[in-house]
């Protein structure tokens, strides 16, 4: 079967032995495309997967083979999140399942950016959803990274008018204001680059560029009766955003950190002290976070459309170098039909 590999700094196409079900619980899947996720790319740009790594994690499938107690059946066209928690552990009780070791052990195999996965049973029963015949690939790809975005928010445990800002317009800022949107709270935007800005005031996202930042906490002020808005999300990961979120969020308010940032700058401790900011991360979604996920998209509550570019597999370097050059919002590479 055909993988797309991590090798030396690029993705090359490579040919794999076809993954086989034997006696394991689960089904095999034939992927028909998968999501290009911003972990894969931060993944290959740092070099820190090892030459052979099959990147990708939000497939969309049809099951070729199946063992399972679930009611999956073959030719069932699923969706599918690739890691699972225990439910069990002092990280699963206190809310944080994505610390959980067991969440962070587990995967689909080889990766999503293959011809042919393994889904586990734990996977089936948990995480895999039937899709149905009213939303096409790449909207549901979504599916995961919409829950990424449900559990920061619900992390934030905003009130009912409250006000949100989204620091970064890519997909997964594009993503999180339709979150917030569909759960009911006022949402800006901002970023530097001029397209997307555009992009998201068209989905309802109104949205301003930042880069002069006095100019920008002007404006936040004046939509925010002056205190400043309860909630930033950060999903860029450009250093500055920190100076962004620290200007415009409410005295009391909260900073919901969804990304990395090239030099792992801080919070100033004092402007957290003084302004009593409350300051956390979010990382991945628990299953019911994905149940959340997949109700927004399949009712459209939640709108995904021309965000995607798609790819064939054989062009997913270029997926890749387009994502990390800022020419297109988000890549779904189409694998099969």
């Amino acid at each position: 079967m055909k993988t797309a590999q991590v090798y030396n700094n690029k993705i090359i196409i490579k040919d794999m032995e076809d993954i086989k079900l034997e006696n394991r619980k689960g089904a095999i899947v034939e992927v028909l495309g998968c999501g290009l996720c911003g972990s894969d790319i931060v993944k290959f740009k740092h070099n820190i997967v090892h030459n052979g790594a099959v990147l990708g994690h939000e497939i969309v499938a049809r099951i070729l083979e199946i063992n399972s107690d679930t009611n999956f059946n073959i030719g069932d066209k699923i969706v599918t999140s690739h890691h699972i928690p225990c439910g069990e552990c002092n990280y699963c009780r206190h809310g944080n399942v994505s610390m959980c070791l067991h969440f962070k052990n587990t995967n689909i195999i080889p990766g999503g950016f293959s011809e042919r996965v393994f889904v586990s049973e734990e996977h089936l029963k948990n995480v895999a959803r039937k899709i149905p015949e009213n939303i096409i690939d790449d909207e549901i790809s979504f599916y995961e990274p919409l829950g990424c975005c449900i559990r920061a928010i619900k992390r934030c445990n905003l009130q009912e008018g409250d006000s949100a800002l989204i620091v970064g317009l890519g997909s997964i800022g594009l993503l999180m204001g339709e979150a917030l949107k569909a759960l009911g709270y006022k949402v800006y935007g901002c970023d530097f680059i001029p397209e997307r800005i555009s992009l998201a005031n068209k989905m309802g996202i109104q949205s301003f560029n930042s880069r002069n930042l006095d100019e920008f906490d002007t404006i936040i002020k004046e939509l925010t009766q002056y205190y400043g808005v309860d909630a930033v999300f950060m999903t860029s990961g450009a250093d500055k955003a920190i100076d962004t979120a620290l200007k415009v969020v409410r005295q009391g308010g909260k900073i919901l950190v969804f990304s990395s940032t090239p030099n792992n700058n801080g919070y100033p401790n004092n402007e957290i002290y003084y302004k009593e900011l409350t300051v956390m991360g979010s990382y991945s979604p628990s299953p019911a976070d994905l149940n959340d996920s997949f109700e927004l998209l399949i009712t459209g509550k939640v709108n995904v459309k021309n965000i995607t570019t798609t790819y064939s597999l054989e062009d997913i370097q270029q997926a890749f170098d387009d994502t990390i050059s800022n020419k297109i919002f988000k890549a779904y590479i189409k694998i099969a039909e």
